[in-house]
């Protein structure tokens, strides 16, 4: 499985958008910023949004989708699934 997934700093903070697939693996990369960039520079780690693809190559399609999206629409979708941004990362099993 693939994932694209949305991380925030905090409710409404600065939004980061990913494809991975290691879902697990990539965010406790990027609570313990253990990569330079983006989410370590802007305190950006809470998973607030996800879903799964079936292969690389739509993954990458949709993340590059949402990546050209407006903040609001973005804010929309995490909405839908997750109103009040709870860190998603603690209910993911390994």
């Amino acid at each position: 499985m693939f994932y694209v997934y949305l991380l925030s700093s905090k409710p409404n903070g600065t939004l980061y958008v990913g494809s991975t697939r290691d879902l697990i693996k990539r965010v406790w990369e990027h609570k313990q910023k253990a990569v330079p960039g983006f989410t370590k520079k802007y305190g950006v780690d809470r998973l607030v949004w996800f879903e799964q693809h079936a292969s690389l190559e739509t993954a990458y399609v949709r993340e590059r989708q949402i990546k050209e999206w407006k903040r609001a629409w973005k804010i929309q979708l995490i909405e839908a699934d997750n109103p009040q941004w709870i860190d998603l990362y603690a209910s993911l099993s390994p």
